[in-house]
């Protein structure tokens, strides 16, 4: 273990995956060692976008630990812990995507793999070595982009387990939108979910449409399924792009709504 500050980096080298990746743990102010306190846990996909420039893409985190610690001592949320979850860059798509899609072609996915990963293997290391507070109501998983879609995914796959989601700029359009399909049919939604998205995704208006009408879809699904403005919000802003950038800015909205009281 590598520890830096109020973060602390895992290799965990997975039998589900067959390779090897870091899981960073970022703890909150006053993190008690001892165990006295149970902290809510808040997994989140691409790990290495989310605390140090020197690790995310382009080089623009998501500040994660620096809003988290901002809203805790502001008491807007409970102390937490956010545990960073890293791609393993190549194998990223396919680790992301569940489904056989030819946009983006992908006729080998293993993202049918991954709710098991989580569970077996990631999960079982956090509540090893930290004090986290067990059930779906102290625990929420997030991603964006592909890890929008997994997130969505995994909680399909394994309903129960995550009492509060976040999903940025989801890409719904993967396998001919077959998540909003499965959605549908799916009832067993968490307490709380977020859905973020920007209306200049890709900057092509025909497809950014798109990506919001998707989103829209998903709203709507939700919606119909009895979630209501204490558990669900969807925020579209207006000129947001598909960057970390983007992420970060509504990163805080969306951890006040998901841990607030």
């Amino acid at each position: 273990m590598v520890e830096s500050g109020g973060l602390r980096l895992h290799e965990v080298c997975s039998r589900i995956f067959r390779n090897t990746r870091l899981v960073r743990v970022w703890l909150p102010p006053d993190y008690d060692e001892s165990g006295a306190t149970q902290y809510p846990v808040l997994y989140l996909n691409d790990g290495q976008n989310l605390f140090e420039a020197a690790t995310a893409f382009a080089g623009v985190p998501w500040g994660a630990g620096e809003t988290a610690r901002r809203l805790i001592l502001e008491k807007k949320i409970a102390p937490l812990i956010i545990v960073g979850i890293d791609n393993t860059g190549r194998s990223r798509v396919r680790e992301y995507i569940p489904y056989r899609s030819l946009d983006p072609p992908v006729l080998r996915p293993k993202g049918k793999r991954y709710p098991e990963f989580l569970q077996r293997e990631v999960m079982p290391l956090i509540e090893k070595r930290y004090p986290v507070a067990r059930g779906p109501q102290h625990t929420g998983l997030g991603g964006s982009s592909l890890g929008g879609l997994i997130t969505l995914y995994t909680q399909l796959a394994m309903p129960g387990v995550f009492g509060k989601l976040l999903v940025e700029s989801p890409s719904l359009f993967v396998a001919n939108r077959k998540m909003l399909d499965e959605s549908r049919c799916f009832h067993e939604w968490p307490a709380r979910v977020f859905v973020g998205i920007g209306t200049r995704e890709v900057g092509n208006p025909a497809k950014d449409e798109r990506s919001v009408g998707d989103v829209r879809q998903l709203e709507e699904i939700l919606i119909a399924d009895g979630l209501d403005t204490t558990r669900l919000q969807v925020w579209i802003e207006e000129g947001a792009v598909h960057t970390e950038s983007a992420w970060a800015g509504r990163f805080a909205r969306a951890l006040e709504f998901l841990f607030g009281e």
